[in-house]
């Protein structure tokens, strides 16, 4: 489960990797990124977007207002809980995320990336929250899964990592084909390496 991102990647090696536009948003910059970054979103177009939904004004299924930040969703209720309904679809590239095992202070922090050393598409979701003064505030959420093989060693979830042809299929299609893309990516294709 994606708790931190990175994107050592240029704007002209993502969008010949992953097909879009070269014409990346000001304020794009890679590095470590954190919950409350600005992180590079597709959506179909660049933009930059907070990490973390603040959900403003959703309700749980008992009509509780929901209060947490959200900076994953699980994909087995994307689709059926109300808290989700009115998000939208986008994609966030990155070279891989931290994960973390063992004990406090003593943590050992776990580098994943991609086996063949390609950008990640990170399926997730956006929302415009109109801030007073009608500010938008932009704001994303990455989606999760079961783990892989080599994934699960470090961690019980992992992101929905699209392939570049799947990504047309997450942003505009239909409910349906969305769920029949999140699963785990193969075994084997994910790097696990200590930082």
């Amino acid at each position: 489960m994606p708790g931190r991102l990175f994107l050592n990647s240029t704007a002209v090696e993502i969008a010949e990797e992953i097909g879009v536009s070269a014409s990346f948003p000001d304020g794009f910059q890679g590095g470590d990124i954190a919950p409350g970054d600005a992180i590079l979103t597709l959506a179909p177009d660049p933009k930059m977007m907070r990490w973390g939904i603040l959900p403003v004004g959703r309700v749980n299924a008992r009509g509780r207002p929901v209060m947490e930040t959200l900076i994953n969703v699980r994909s087995e209720t994307l689709f059926e809980k109300s808290a989700f309904e009115g998000f939208r679809f986008c994609v966030v590239p990155a070279n891989g995320w931290f994960e973390w095992t063992g004990k406090a202070r003593r943590k050992t922090r776990w580098r994943l990336s991609a086996k063949d050393g390609r950008i990640l598409a990170f399926a997730a979701v956006c929302d415009c929250w109109q801030a007073p003064a009608g500010h938008e505030v932009w704001q994303v959420a990455t989606v999760t899964c079961e783990p892989n093989k080599e994934v699960a060693e470090v961690h019980h979830r992992m992101g929905v990592l699209l392939q570049t042809d799947q990504i047309e299929t997450w942003i505009n299609g239909s409910q349906t084909d969305r769920q029949a893309l999140c699963m785990p990516s193969p075994d084997g294709s994910i790097r696990v390496e200590t930082d």
